[in-house]
């Protein structure tokens, strides 16, 4: 049986996939298993080669990507080159991790014991991606497990089960020997039951899962159950401080692509911004000027920096927010509420702790603007909050930025920069309800692989007995 996805902005059948039972989700992960064993003989150059092969494969289905992320989720064209462009930079990334993947010798105080700590494949690695970044994120799942000698499996999200299949085609077309490289898609209604039995499965050794705190947290759960390590990348209310000696007009720039690109629905998005009393009415005049100079488009027509947002839920839930703000007295800038998925730039301002939308994460075209009274206060009000993934400060003073960057709780904190920053390279994660554990470069090594100690005995053994 297969299940349909429509399009966001048409109500038209985007895409059909297989509704993969139980039965077969665990086949695939059997396939898995077997493939692992094929895979983790191979020398790391050998791997390396053939991760290359999947970023020019992954480069050369350009138009296939744009289609189905346009038609699955109404992302513009521009989103969607963006995502390809940087999934591509992190396969390369990972191949370049294969011979990174190293140990140590570790002096022992046995006479004649050489001590080695090395780092070896798990086994079978369960990817678990979204749809608001979905080649991004669904290579991100599995480049640096592939890297390390696993065998992956994508779960692909219900919502752009294309896009995500076309990733592992992409992979698959690049030679890994079979059942390294697979992909389960499900109805909506058996996602609980095909993740769950997934994590089960004893060849699934490691579960890395990008997505909200909410699922997050039952993912981690049944993985507890089973004592696997998992990696965790879920929701973000991510601050951006502007400060008092602040360029403005920087500032301003920043947090509009943070607050807005995508239509907000990314992870790192700016979701509050806090500025200090004294730069404060004349950065929301700036920004609230910007953001009305954002226009939203059919994603189709290529006319607009914004596009659609991913379905009529999330036009519910941005609705929600903004009318519960304004009922407890903050004040509407730019945009406003929506009857539809072309949602406007939408800028609150006046935001306070009564008002959900200070502690809710949005995922949408929305951004509150709050006041504070001077640089610890700005502090206080960045870490008022149970998530930490991301964060920004801007300020002409370097020094004064460090020091309010490492009084924020957040895995990633960017100076005169956006929360909106990833690279192939760095350690990418966040703590509190934004998750734990780190994708990317040689953290990715970390989560990936298992480190063990080995001896070797040189000399004959001396026991008490």
């Amino acid at each position: 049986m297969n299940f349909e996805r429509l399009n966001p902005m048409t109500n038209q059948v985007a895409s059909s996939a297989s509704a993969m039972t139980v039965p077969e989700a665990v086949a695939v992960a059997a396939r898995a298993t077997e493939g692992f064993n094929r895979w983790r003989t191979l020398g790391p150059n050998a791997r390396r080669a053939v991760l290359m092969q999947a970023a020019t494969a992954l480069e050369s289905r350009k138009d296939a990507f744009v289609a189905a992320m346009m038609a699955e989720t109404g992302s513009t064209a521009g989103w969607a080159l963006f995502n390809l462009g940087l999934a591509a930079g992190m396969v390369r990334e990972a191949a370049a991790l294969t011979t990174q993947i190293g140990g140590e010798v570790i002096p022992s105080d046995k006479p004649g014991c050489i001590a080695l700590a090395v780092r070896e494949p798990v086994g079978v690695v369960l990817g678990i991606a979204p749809w608001n970044a979905p080649i991004i994120l669904a290579v991100r799942a599995i480049a640096v497990p592939l890297a390390c000698g696993n065998a992956v499996i994508l779960k692909a999200s219900e919502t752009c089960p294309r896009t995500h299949s076309l990733v592992i085609e992409a992979f698959a077309s690049a030679g890994f020997p079979e059942g390294v490289v697979n992909v389960v898609t499900n109805s909506p209604q058996d996602a609980a039951a095909v993740v769950g039995a997934l994590i089960d499965h004893p060849g699934v050794k490691r579960i890395n899962f990008t997505g909200s705190t909410a699922v997050g947290r039952i993912v981690a759960k049944r993985a507890a159950e089973q004592l696997k390590p998992c990696l965790l990348e879920l929701g973000g209310k991510a601050p951006l401080i502007v400060l008092d000696d602040a360029n403005l007009e920087e500032a301003v720039k920043a947090a509009a692509f943070g607050a807005f690109m995508n239509q907000g629905q990314i992870c790192m998005s700016t979701e509050r911004i806090i500025v200090m009393d004294a730069v404060a009415d004349a950065f929301k005049r700036t920004f609230a000027a910007k953001a009305q100079s954002l226009a939203t488009g059919d994603p189709r027509e290529g006319k607009a920096p914004l596009g659609c947002v991913v379905d009529r839920k999330a036009v519910t839930h941005v609705n929600e927010l903004i009318d519960d703000a304004v009922a407890h007295g903050a004040k509407l800038l730019a945009g406003g509420k929506s009857d539809s998925v072309l949602m406007p730039a939408t800028v609150l301002a006046d935001v306070d702790s009564t008002m959900r939308i200070y502690r809710e994460e949005s995922f949408g075209p929305v951004v509150a603007v709050i006041n504070a009274r001077d640089e610890a206060d700005a502090v206080r009000l960045a870490n008022d909050s149970e998530y930490g993934l991301s964060a920004a400060v801007f300020t002409r003073d370097t020094a004064r930025g460090l020091r309010v960057a490492r009084q924020i709780h957040s895995g990633m904190c960017h100076i005169n920069g956006p929360t909106v920053h990833d690279e192939a390279q760095m350690p990418f994660g966040g703590v509190g309800a934004s998750g734990y554990g780190r994708f990317g470069g040689k953290a990715g090594i970390d989560e990936f692989t298992e480190l063990r100690w080995i001896t070797i005995e040189t000399e004959p053994g001396r026991y008490p007995f």
